[in-house]
Order: structure tokens, then sequence, then C-alpha cells
């Protein structure tokens, strides 16, 4: 599943239709150019709280996967944990992906 994931992150990023960072997501929510927001599971408590209640605001589906260094690696970007997809197909297949690979791994979802 993971593979997956990594796949459509990288035809994400080099389509372009893949933001990445706090500022720059926060700014796509507000121009209602993200689809989904994918937040690495490690994340401070801080930026991820506020992360969330910004996809709340703006009405915008998130996940928690994965941690830090793992979508830094599927996305060939360094310190990256805060994503966001601005094409609606990236995003519900993403979005299925994630949501079928936590629950074959058993986690419980948030």
């Amino acid at each position: 599943m993971r593979k997956k994931i990594h796949s459509y992150l990288g035809f994400a990023k080099r389509s372009g239709n893949l933001v990445s960072g706090y500022n720059a997501c926060i700014r796509s929510m507000s121009r209602r150019k993200i689809k989904l927001l994918v937040l690495a599971g490690d994340l401070s408590e801080n930026s991820l709280s506020k992360m969330t209640k910004e996809a709340e605001k703006w009405k915008v589906p998130y996940r928690v996967f994965s941690c830090i260094d793992e979508i830094s690696w599927m996305t060939g970007q360094t310190g990256v944990g805060i994503l966001g997809i601005t094409e609606k197909n990236f995003s519900n297949i993403i979005a299925k992906e994630i949501d079928e690979s936590r629950s074959s791994e058993g986690e419980v979802f948030q």
C-alpha cells in the first residue's frame, strides 16, 4: 500500500499538484485550492492541532499518515510533514489508499 501512496505523491509533485509546508498549505487552503491535506503523524502537537483546525475551518479533508522522514522521502524533499494535494482525482486516490493502508495495518482512524 505504501508503495502506491509513494507513487501517487510522486505523480502529484511532478504534475504540480502538491503544496508542501505550513504557510503554503494555509495560504492554499484559504484560496480553496487544496483538496486533501496530508499530515505526518510525528508533527508537533501544536502544528498538528493548528493544521487540523485550519482544515476544518476551510472544510478540507485531512489524513494523518506516516512520519516526517517517510513523507520527505516519498516527495524527494527534506523535513516535510505537511502536504496539500490540489487536484481532486489525486486527492481521492491518495485518501482512499491511506484509509486502506490504515485499516489493513489495524491503525485507529483519527
